[in-house]
């Protein structure tokens, strides 16, 4: 199981984009999304994510470098895993179900709470995506897969209450794993931070989630 340590950087969710990329810049920890886990999926493009923390958020900054990329949807908890995608699972705290955030290329999200794939799913009302913070270094507009290499940049700040954590609680340790698919897009892709040891691709899977410990 991999582990990531956290590191805490004050006031990143009352910084601009511009600021923010940069505090993360010099004080996240980076890790790599290139577990290819399937082989009938092979495809693997270049994914990496910056981590850290301030006071009361998670933040992630997902770097993507690879072939094509396509941004179908534009409405909050659309079908977002079809476009260019990356992906967050956490573990609740009380280990009953997880939450899954993923979100596309041009920021819009899909949030959930649930206790698999297709059962006790919860999805988030606009209340409660409106808390998170989001960035793109794409305009939040639709448009179909453009061919050729392309790069972009994402940014997601989750409350810890949207989490499972009671106001002002800053958890110490998270299970967590961190996703980049495309399953619509033109090379379908499947890969994980974490490795998934089961036959088919499925990244509704806790028993598969990494460790973070917030510092």
């Amino acid at each position: 199981m991999k582990s990531i340590s956290v590191p805490r950087i004050e006031g990143l969710s009352k910084m601009s984009f511009d600021e923010l990329c940069a505090a993360m810049e010099q004080g996240a920890k980076r890790q790599g999304i290139d577990v290819v886990n399937w082989s009938e999926y092979p495809y693997c493009p270049i994914t990496s994510f910056d981590i850290a923390a301030d006071e009361e958020h998670l933040f992630l900054r997902y770097f993507v470098r690879g072939e094509g990329v396509k941004a179908a949807f534009t409405e909050d908890n659309d079908a977002v895993w079809q476009d260019s995608c990356v992906e967050a699972f956490f573990l609740a705290p009380d280990g009953q179900g997880y939450f899954n955030f993923e979100m596309n290329c041009i920021a819009t999200l899909l949030a959930a709470k649930r206790k698999s794939r297709s059962e006790g799913v919860e999805h988030f009302p606009a209340e409660k995506m409106a808390q998170t913070i989001r960035f793109s270094t794409l305009p939040h507009e639709a448009f179909e897969e453009r061919e050729g290499i392309h790069e972009w940049s994402v940014v997601l700040g989750i409350p810890f209450t949207l989490l499972g954590y009671a106001e002002g609680v800053r958890p110490e340790k998270l299970r967590a794993n961190f996703y980049k698919c495309g399953d619509n897009t033109r090379i379908p892709h499947y890969v994980s931070w974490n490795p998934i040891e089961v036959a088919s691709p499925d990244f509704h899977r806790p028993e598969y989630f990494g460790e973070l410990v917030l510092e």
